[in-house]
């Protein structure tokens, strides 16, 4: 039987046991709204996924059902002796069929004409209709044989939910922490059997270690789920969303029967949600478009699960524009994630990466599907934070694929333990790649320096080293020979030089203590064999402290404010807005980019004031904010949105922060004065973008604001 069948009938046997408790109680107490609440919702569940099936006898039945429990419900008529009859033989009703589909899935052949008759009537309050008739009893139909020996009364609670049962996931997931503990004890045996020598504790550790692997797996199991319970909900998703959009699009749903861990489970619902709205709203294009280049009206997206290397692998995929990194590297640098030069500098794969910076949309206009920039990187942030990665890869014109791995479970894990500085360390083993060691006369010529950082050749490829002493502040003796572990983090490989590599072994993760969560450089901790706790490494954790992997820094200062305006040479102009001026118009302002350090967009609620100047905590320090309208005297009214757009203005060890409305665009072009302006803070003007444009004073505003920056050197993009 089909499984989604399996588990509507345990839980609409469960429903109507229930039923029978709650409408008698109901009978005694027909004011007790919760309970009625409670009884609609069940019939209400029954009709109508029964009518998702395709039972229809099961959803007439219920429906009228419904219908006179809604108006008890409304107060239109009152619950009496009668009421409840009829209501409990809807039940007696409901209960046959049910047991009929569990038989053979079919409705059976009764007839429940004068029921849905007397439900009818009790919904219309027609009391001489509802009482019961002879005729109540489902008729068989008609066979044209004679009846033959009368069957003997089914078990109308069903076979299949005596089959199974409902657990709490709470004491599942406490029956885990024991598994948990038991493999800490069995590894702990398992150590001392080994020490002693005895044979007698070696056999009894061996049998220990199978029993507990098999009760391991046992658990396991039963919090597993098919990743079907999630990506059953995507068709209605994708539907309603190519509705609204007015686009054409099918959903393709592959290894259904794929499990998780239930935690898991539900850690990537809202990412795969948000992947799937991403790749109907902006990858998937509308018919005409389509039509234009070629390719069917209706898109397609595929969503794909399956096991690869001890994970499951999720691709999204779709046939969709794809992503145009040219764009993406334009409004990266309009939004500040990159300046101009660094994006000129990147592979268009590392471009397109861009789109989970924070706050990265390509997106004009917020709607309620996308524009407020807070996709991706979250997404990417929940993967992460569950041991997973996220990978995409995208073709202009030909759609885009974002593949997920993540681990089955999240409890036990297959370790490497390696050591540093006196002291253990657990690498979740879905990071490593591979063990390299370095013997002591190679190791001159091995491990080179590039820009002062040590690179090891592994084949070809330049693979960075990172001393995990270093990292963590350890004293480590000098050794001769160096163990490096080849880790994966996200898109980038490193090396992890450890003073030794001890052991593979499973791990039971723990969490760490409120004290240490600030430390991103460890993901947990697991007591070892011998007793001792040893840390989790973060593997993600470790190459952000270090650099590798992240948005690349930005450029070293290299102009002064003066240079300014040479008048000829083409250059990055930011343009922002500052509202509206007296005329109505758009006030524009324009800005050389090297003046500028960030953008940035901050949260209003996270504004605080010192001696009555608003500041943000920003980068470890406190960032003033200048509300540039104000200092030109444009008298602009207070900020509406609760974002602010700010420049971040940076001198030496100084920062400041101006607050515009609005950051319009990034353009290369000359930036040649047409005239000096009176106004304090404004150079002149300037044609910027067919446009005439005022240029901001940068130099005058620090001087009105904050004077003492101007002693110290600019720090630009």
């Amino acid at each position: 039987m089909d499984e989604i069948i399996e588990e509507f009938l345990v839980e609409s046997h469960e429903n109507l046991d229930r039923l029978d408790v709650d409408l008698v109680r109901l009978e005694d107490d027909p004011d007790d709204v919760d309970v009625l609440a409670g009884i609609f919702r069940d019939v209400h569940t029954i009709k109508g996924t029964s009518g998702f099936l395709g039972y229809g006898k099961l959803e007439s039945v219920a429906h009228v059902g419904e219908s006179l429990l809604a108006r008890l419900r409304d107060r239109e008529l009152q619950l009496d002796a009668a009421r409840t009859s009829v209501l409990l033989a809807m039940v007696d009703a409901l209960r046959e069929i049910l047991a009929s589909i569990a038989a053979d899935g079919t409705e059976g052949p009764g007839e429940y004409g004068p029921l849905v008759a007397r439900l009818d009537a009790a919904a219309q309050d027609a009391p001489d209709l509802v009482a019961p008739t002879v005729a109540d009893a489902p008729v068989a139909a008609p066979t044209g044989t004679e009846a033959g020996p009368v069957d003997e009364p089914r078990d109308v609670a069903g076979t299949t939910s005596d089959s199974t049962i409902r657990v709490d996931v709470d004491l599942l997931d406490n029956l885990m922490n024991l598994v948990g503990e038991l493999v800490l004890a069995r590894n702990q045996l398992v150590q001392v059997a080994a020490r002693s020598g005895s044979s007698t504790l070696a056999d009894t550790s061996q049998r220990l270690n199978l029993i507990t692997t098999e009760l391991q797996e046992g658990v396991m199991k039963t919090r597993m789920q098919p990743i079907g319970n999630v990506f059953g909900k995507f068709p209605r998703v994708v539907r309603d969303i190519a509705v609204s959009l007015g686009k054409q699009v099918t959903v393709e749903l592959e290894g259904k029967d794929t499990e998780l861990d239930k935690t898991i489970i539900e850690a990537i619902k809202d990412p795969l949600t948000h992947m799937v709205r991403n790749s109907v709203d902006h990858g998937i294009e509308t018919p005409e478009m389509r039509r234009a280049a070629g390719k069917p009206e209706t898109g397609r997206v595929t969503l794909r699960a399956y096991h690869e290397g001890g994970q499951v692998n999720i691709e999204i995929a779709d046939d969709g524009a794809g992503i145009d990194p040219g764009a993406v590297a334009v409004k990266a640098v309009t939004k500040g994630i990159v300046t101009a030069e660094q994006a000129q500098a990147m592979t268009d794969r590392q471009i397109v990466d861009l789109v989970f910076a924070p706050g990265f949309s390509t997106v004009e206009s917020v709607s309620n599907l996308s524009g407020r920039g807070v996709g991706m990187d979250v997404v990417r942030t929940a993967i992460e934070r569950i041991g997973g990665s996220v990978d995409l890869t995208s073709t202009p014109g030909a759609g885009t694929i974002t593949k997920l791995k993540i681990p089955l479970t999240l409890a036990i894990i297959p370790a490497l333990i390696v050591t540093s500085g006196g002291q253990r360390f657990a690498i979740p083993q879905v990071s490593l790649l591979e063990l390299v060691r370095v013997e002591a006369d190679e190791a001159t010529t091995a491990i080179e320096h590039v820009h002062g950082t040590p690179v090891y050749r592994l084949r070809d490829t330049l693979l960075p080293l990172v001393g995990l002493a270093d990292v963590l502040g350890l004293d480590t003796p000098p050794t001769a020979a160096s163990n490096i572990v080849v880790l994966q983090a996200d898109t980038q490989q490193f090396g992890l030089v450890v003073d030794a590599v001890d052991d593979t072994a499973e791990i039971v993760v723990k969490p760490l203590g409120q004290a240490l969560h600030d430390l991103s450089v460890y993901a947990g901790a697991t007591i070892m064999g011998d007793g001792r706790v040893a840390l989790i490494l973060d593997v993600m954790g470790i190459a952000d402290s270090v650099g590798i992997g992240s948005t690349p820094d930005r450029a070293q200062p290299s102009d002064d404010h003066d240079a300014t305006l040479s008048g000829s040479d083409v250059e990055s102009l930011l343009v922002f807005g500052l509202g509206t001026g007296q005329h109505g118009n758009d006030v524009r302002m324009v800005l050389p980019l090297r003046q500028v350090a960030r953008l940035e967009e901050i949260d209003g609620s996270l504004v605080e004031y010192a001696s009555g100047q608003p500041v943000v905590q920003y980068r470890n320090a406190i960032l003033p904010l200048v509300d540039l309208s104000r200092v030109l005297g444009l008298g602009q009214p207070e900020h509406a949105s609760p974002t602010l757009q700010v420049i971040v203005h940076e001198r030496g060890a100084h920062r400041v922060g101006l607050v515009v409305h609005r950051i319009h665009d990034v353009l290369d072009e000359p930036l040649v004065l047409r005239g000096s302006s009176p106004r304090h803070g404004v150079l002149g003007s300037a044609v910027v973008g067919d446009r005439v444009t005022d240029v901001l004073d940068v130099q005058a505003v620090i001087a009105t604001v904050a004077p003492e920056m101007l002693d110290h050197e600019l720090v630009t993009a």
